[in-house]
């Protein structure tokens, strides 16, 4: 095959929501292509890029997957990603590399949560959008009520070029909007072209004026075109719709179903003919902001790093594009990250699973290298001398935790093993080993998330483990000043043990212990002060209610007496732990609950929901704020308990319809309320026995 050039390459992400048909899409794509010899189904696990066990086992897509096809002379690198809000770390990388976004819209659901999502993604990331309505095969699909939605939703630059020509409740054709031409398809895909039925006319003129309005929005020239009733030519209207995608004031609209391959081939053409190069930008971003410029003809050699796979067996795969200049195999890149020479040795393009290496990768182009050790997600690889540093991918921060308990004894390691190889690839999820709780905790974007991460234990580290509610870190703290006193005596032949303290202990400012001593008279001795303050540190590990750590106490030595002979430091601090269980138990303690503050982006009409369920979760509600560059949401912003979160991220998904988002740290202890204290002793003791 001859040298491909960055004008041949065309880099496509298909995004939107779960279920509107994207990698049935793909599919269809590699088929008429001939890069595929069958047309793959989802359902049947057997695409080419749901590839990996767990896709085949669920029936969806899981991660992203690369699936380049030549049409016409130009290649085009499809992306296909996850619909799934647990696998937007997915969508939010294959984004990152594309040239052009493809939202896919079931002709029957319409405009989706998903759908609105993915062009806010692909609206950050400045790359041109256009869309896909699926599913025209089914009988209940509505195009004019889609077209509608897709119009309320995303504006003017929203622009019909293929339609569907409807006949009842069926589709028994499309017609072209740019050729005036209609299409009749047979049960292999295949279509033949003919002239519009008189009966379609007026439907296909008044998509054609929206059409020719949109492209006379491209330049003035057009304008006073089309304003003045002269014909825009077909080469001029490609023109247009190819300048205006660049631009973003065009958004074509392409229907069709990829399960029955209508209206693919046209799509494979508009791509061919009207989407944007590489090049097109003319600009990167850099880490810190600034532009980086690109062009196919540089002589310096760059790569971004978008996406890692930890294979078990081949070890770890590196998704890359080429930003700037070629790549070839004989070359060695610096990493600008962790400073790494890494050789370029062997490069492949991926379909799917299957690579076929190649020698060369011009600008533009997506590969794959294999076990770059000191490389990860959003490096960069560069044979610049300078340190270019191109913008990473901004992952969502998950907020749902569970503990992992393994099924059998003895698999921490391996468990620990598997998610950090797991945490190389999946930049969405986190890992904890927690001390204080003694638990392995990970952290993901929701419970179908999670769930495929213990699948993923299972089938590749051969590890089984469970997922339980983390244990929550309370802590204990007095309210009552109080006197104690502990003697610690013990005889036992030869030298004895004595040791004796009386303390004051009350409600400490700072978080820890504040020891003071005002002993008189040397009744305890100063050498024996650090001692009685160590005891009191190691007891305040274990409170007196629950066994949590106890926090804020001030305790004073003001008396105490000692053995010329038998005194030491051991005695004095078992002496400070015994005033310790004695004075802490009459001094009213009680259980601190850990606080939290959320912050939850809401659409306006749901602000209500959310504090009625931020008030049963036992949350004070702080205030609201509108989000300037986010038109009809409001930030609530809430101060809420951390036991009673574990949930939230289902929750508020569900509530919000999956267009909420929040945020929740940790903030402080307070006290909590006698029943919920009156629980956490009940269990903690229910633990000890």
């Amino acid at each position: 095959m001859d040298k491909i050039l960055t004008k041949q390459i065309r880099n496509i992400c298909l995004i939107g929501h779960g279920g509107s048909g994207k990698t049935s899409l793909a599919e269809a794509m590699l088929y008429l292509s001939h890069a595929s010899d069958r047309l793959g189904k989802p359902s049947e696990g057997n695409t080419v890029c749901d590839y990996d066990p767990e896709e085949i086992k669920r029936g969806f897509s899981l991660q992203g997957a690369l699936a380049p096809v030549m049409w016409k002379d130009i290649k085009i690198n499809i992306i296909d990603t996850p619909g799934y809000l647990d696998f937007v770390g997915e969508e939010l990388q294959g984004i990152r590399v594309a040239d052009n976004a493809l939202i896919c819209i079931d002709g029957k659901s319409g405009v989706e949560v998903g759908a609105q999502l993915a062009w806010d993604y692909a609206t950050e990331a400045g790359i041109p959008k256009s869309f896909f309505i699926n599913k025209f095969d089914d009988p209940e699909a509505r195009f004019a009520r889609v077209f509608g939605q897709l119009k309320d939703a995303f504006g003017v630059s929203v622009c019909p070029i293929i339609i569907p020509m409807i006949e009842g409740n069926a589709v028994i054709g499309f017609l072209n909007l740019v050729d005036m031409k209609a299409y009749v398809y047979d049960k292999t895909g295949a279509h033949s072209e003919g002239s519009i039925p008189e009966e379609f006319m007026p439907v296909a003129n008044e998509y054609r004026d929206i059409l020719y309005e949109s492209i006379a929005q491209t330049s003035d020239e057009l304008m006073e075109k089309y304003f003045g009733g002269e014909e825009i030519t077909r080469d001029e209207a490609m023109e247009a719709i190819h300048q205006g995608i660049i631009d973003g004031t065009i958004a074509p609209v392409i229907c069709g179903s990829a399960l029955k391959m209508w209206g693919v081939e046209t799509l494979l053409d508009v791509i061919a003919e009207s989407y944007p190069r590489h090049t097109a930008k003319k600009v990167e971003m850099s880490a810190d902001g600034e532009e980086i410029a690109i062009a196919a003809d540089d002589t310096t050699t760059s790569l971004f790093v978008f996406k890692t796979v930890a294979d078990p067996f081949v070890g770890k795969m590196s998704y890359f594009k080429v930003m700037t200049g070629e790549l070839n195999n004989t070359m060695t890149l610096r990493n600008t990250t962790t400073g790494a020479q890494e050789k370029m040795a062997k490069i492949y393009t991926i379909r799917g699973k299957k690579q076929t290496e190649v020698d060369t990768l011009c600008c533009g182009d997506i590969g794959v290298i294999a076990k770059l050790n000191a490389t990860n997600t959003c490096d960069t690889l560069t044979t610049s001398a300078e340190d270019i540093k191109y913008a990473p991918i901004a992952y969502p921060e998950p907020f749902m935790k569970m503990a992992v308990v393994p099924k059998a004894k003895g698999d921490e390691d391996k468990i620990s093993s598997g998610i950090t190889k797991l945490l190389e690839e999946d930049r969405t999820l986190r890992f904890e080993n927690n001390a204080e709780t003694k638990q392995l905790c990970i952290s993901g974007l929701g419970d179908i998330h999670l769930d495929v991460v213990v699948s993923k234990l299972k089938s590749r580290y051969g590890t089984s483990v469970d997922l339980v509610k983390p244990k929550i870190a309370y802590r204990e703290t007095i309210k009552k000043t109080v006197q104690a006193e502990g003697k610690h005596k013990k005889q036992s032949g030869g030298h004895g043990q004595y040791g004796h303290v009386k303390i004051t202990f009350k409600p400490g400012e700072a978080e820890g212990l504040t020891f003071t001593e005002s002993v008189v008279g040397g009744s305890v001795p100063k050498g024996f002060f650090p001692a009685v303050e160590k005891g009191l540190i190691e007891a305040m590990q274990k409170g007196v209610l629950a066994g949590f750590p106890v926090v804020n106490l001030a305790a004073d030595l003001y008396d105490g007496s000692y053995h010329d002979v038998d005194s030491s430091e051991m005695a004095f601090k078992l002496a400070a732990s015994l005033a310790y269980k004695d004075g802490l138990a009459k001094a009213n303690p009680v259980i601190l609950e850990p606080i939290g503050e959320l912050k939850a982006v809401v659409p306006d009409s749901l602000v209500g929901d959310v504090i009625g369920d931020v008030n049963k979760r036992r949350g004070r509600v702080l205030g609201m704020n509108a989000i300037p560059n986010k038109k009809g949401y409001q930030m609530v912003e809430a101060e809420v308990p951390i036991s009673e979160m574990t949930d939230y991220t289902i929750s508020l998904r569900a509530m919000s319809q999956g267009r909420g988002s929040f945020t929740f740290y940790f903030t402080r202890y307070e006290e909590a309320p006698a029943p919920v204290a009156q629980k956490i002793i009940a269990e903690a003791q229910k633990d000890e026995d």
